[in-house]
């Protein structure tokens, strides 16, 4: 009797074609996971980046905004005209407002004076700006024309105000709010006036300082800025 014959399992069969053996479901499912993971980690740290730098963006634009704001008030009032060259105070407050008859100056042409005005409107700071003006006279009737004048124009510098003060810094008197103070200063300025000493030297500047507040939907907390008058 011959002895039963076992038989073994193709090895091939086990392993594979070439003894090379597959992924389980099992280890489809823990790579899956893994990646799974990983795509979510990566999303939410490229998310983050992204958030940031639109931050970064949108802090240095407002930045920017307000920068541009304060640098052109700052020229504005270092080329303030005096008050007898205006005819009156060159400098005026009141409510959300400042006003600023300053000089104009360009190459080949006469020095001329031109009104600007800061005003808040609409929750956005505007500055409007008369024509250059050749003499007293045309200062006067400019003085009392409104903002949309013909050969005024308007430019927004910045949007999202919701506090605009303003006040005028008058020698003897202070920080004030009133525009009395500053027609004072110039009475008492004209009446102090010695010809025979000062000969054709200006009056004195009845404002020698403006001070600017600035509070924005965007700022954490207004911002102050003092600007000196003619300097």
């Amino acid at each position: 009797m011959k002895p039963a014959v076992r038989s073994r399992p193709d090895a091939r069969g086990a392993r594979g074609v070439g003894g090379v053996g597959g992924f389980t479901l099992i280890e489809m499912l823990v790579a899956i996971a893994i990646l799974a993971v990983i795509a979510v980690l990566s999303w939410r740290g490229l998310d983050q980046i992204m958030r940031g730098r639109t931050t970064i963006t949108n802090a240095m634009e407002d930045e920017r905004v307000v920068a541009q704001l304060f640098d052109q008030m700052r020229i504005d009032a270092r080329q303030a005209a005096t008050d007898d060259e205006a005819g009156e105070a060159a400098v005026a407050i009141g409510g959300n407002s400042v006003q600023i008859v300053r000089g104009v100056y360009a190459a080949g042409v006469p020095p001329r004076l031109q009104i600007v005005r800061y005003r808040l409107t609409d929750g956005r700071v505007m500055r409007f700006a008369s024509p250059p003006l050749g003499n007293v006279g045309e200062v006067r009737r400019a003085l009392s024309a409104a903002d949309s004048a013909d050969g005024w124009t308007a430019i927004p510098l910045m949007g999202g105000v919701s506090v605009f003060a303003t006040r005028a810094y008058v020698p003897k008197v202070g920080w004030t709010t009133r525009m009395g103070d500053v027609t004072a200063q110039i009475t008492q300025n004209d009446n102090n006036l010695k010809v025979p000493l000062l000969g054709n030297a200006p009056l004195p500047r009845a404002v020698t300082g403006i001070q600017i507040v600035v509070g924005a939907q965007n700022l954490a907390l207004p911002i102050t800025r003092v600007f000196l008058i003619g300097e």
